[in-house]
């Protein structure tokens, strides 16, 4: 390739780049490091509306974020990789340490974090909203999700995670191993 093709090539792929931070600022591509789903490199894909099993990325709301960047558990602005649980029109409730959705056990809640810290406690039954989703890894008690924090709105939700490299070792994507009501499909 000429200097001059170089050059054009060089230009709009900088282009091209600052043009899709400008129309898509949300990231499209986020590392994982928490143990709750298997760390590596996912990318991220717009979603109206999660479904049940889906694993998206979420910004936590500032109680929470501040909360697991206080206790060292994730940097503040770091999105949170989840899988979706439950969606509007199903319901969600935490009485003790028992989660259900719609009824059926979903997982328990633990009461200290591995140093020993009282972890956050909602409890109650909540239905969920249009605008609401609940996020929860049942194959990882120990994960922090849902099962403290309640409820998100839909805006939190940044994108639908696909996994694009696994660190090796890492076990395969979670998925919601938990069979969803008819309202969660």
């Amino acid at each position: 390739m000429t200097r001059r093709g170089w050059f054009f090539a060089t230009y709009f792929a900088v282009l091209g780049v600052g043009a899709s931070m400008v129309v898509h600022p949300a990231p499209r591509l986020i590392w994982n490091e928490t143990a709750s789903v298997p760390v590596g490199l996912y990318r991220l894909h717009p979603v109206p509306a999660p479904h049940v099993g889906d694993l998206v990325a979420v910004r936590l709301p500032e109680r929470e974020a501040r909360l697991l960047a206080t206790r060292g558990y994730l940097p503040l602005a770091v999105p949170l990789l989840k899988p979706v649980a439950a969606v509007a029109g199903q319901s969600v409730c935490r009485t003790g340490q028992r989660v259900t959705i719609d009824g059926k056990f979903a997982g328990d809640a633990q009461s200290l974090d591995h140093r020993g810290r009282p972890l956050p406690v909602w409890q109650g039954c909540q239905h969920l909203a249009p605008d609401q989703l609940f996020v929860m890894n049942p194959a990882e008690p120990r994960s922090l999700d849902g099962r403290y924090f309640g409820l998100l709105p839909l805006s939190t939700v940044i994108g639908r995670a696909t996994p694009v490299w696994l660190l090796s070792g890492s076990r395969q994507p979670v998925t919601v191993t938990f069979n969803p009501s008819p309202k969660g499909q």
